[in-house]
């Protein structure tokens, strides 16, 4: 049947569909394009809002799913309120296994759900933690496999080795060899030293990459690396919501050093 022999009640929904799906995508655009500038902008509360707005009319929205995640990690960060922070990790954790099911092949994606796990794992017991420092690990990986100069996951990489390095060696070894965690074998100080600096070199505005490789430095006994570190922290521009407490934590840092 051609378009002009339709009845004239079923040709005037279809002609309402086509601008209210237009003017809803618009919308959308419009709405992702506020929450962007307010997450530049450091009000990272009003973009969460928006980002998630997007996704009740669109949940499997990429772009919204691993933005609000990182957004929920952002905010619950240095929450004190411990059942928030809680929350804050878990439903990120969730929005970035949605994020990786609806484009696996984009790095963003596996960045924020490594990281939101990364978070979420300390919340929880030991052997929890093995079991969610394999998956970490894995979507690092897959992060970098899919952009290889993404500051992000050296930066979670980075941090992976020196968590695992910093523990005992009899927690390393129970791991290991009770808890499932032979990968922890692949963990070493100079794997964290090596993404942390990649994380620096690709992404050197952003204090956080300075602040966890003056700490690998640090824990490696390398006082003068450390310290220029922590000084470029306190140096730094402020660009990301929890940049305050990255200043706040170099200072003390520094002054103990």
């Amino acid at each position: 049947m051609r378009l002009g022999m339709l009845p004239g009640a079923l040709l005037g929904m279809l002609l309402a569909i086509v601008p209210s799906a237009r003017a809803a995508a618009q919308g959308a655009g419009d709405l992702m394009a506020q929450a962007n500038a307010e997450y530049d902008a450091r009000n990272v509360s009003a973009a969460l809002r928006d980002y998630e707005k997007v996704l009740a009319s669109d949940p499997h929205n990429y772009e919204a799913l691993w933005k609000a995640s990182r957004a929920g990690v952002d905010l619950g960060e240095f929450d004190s309120n411990e059942s928030e922070r809680n929350a804050y990790f878990k439903t990120a954790t969730q929005r970035g296994r949605l994020a990786v099911q609806v484009d696996p092949g984009d790095a963003e994606g596996h960045f924020v759900l490594a990281r939101a796990l990364g978070r979420e794992a300390q919340t929880l017991g030991p052997r929890d933690r093995v079991k969610y420092a394999k998956e970490i690990l894995g979507e690092a990986q897959s992060c970098l496999k899919a952009n290889p100069t993404h500051a992000g996951c050296d930066h979670v990489l980075g941090v992976w080795n020196a968590e695992v390095m910093r523990l005992n060696g009899i927690t390393r070894m129970i791991a290991r060899n009770f808890l499932g965690g032979q990968v922890f074998g692949q963990a070493s100080w100079s794997n964290a030293e090596r993404y942390m600096v990649e994380s620096v070199k690709n992404d050197p505005r952003r204090v956080v990459h300075r602040l966890d490789l003056a700490r690998v430095y640090r824990d490696e006994g390398k006082t003068a690396a450390a310290r220029t570190q922590y000084q470029a922290v306190l140096s730094g521009e402020l660009i990301d919501y929890n940049d305050p407490h990255y200043k706040e934590q170099a200072a003390a840092e520094l002054k103990a050093l």
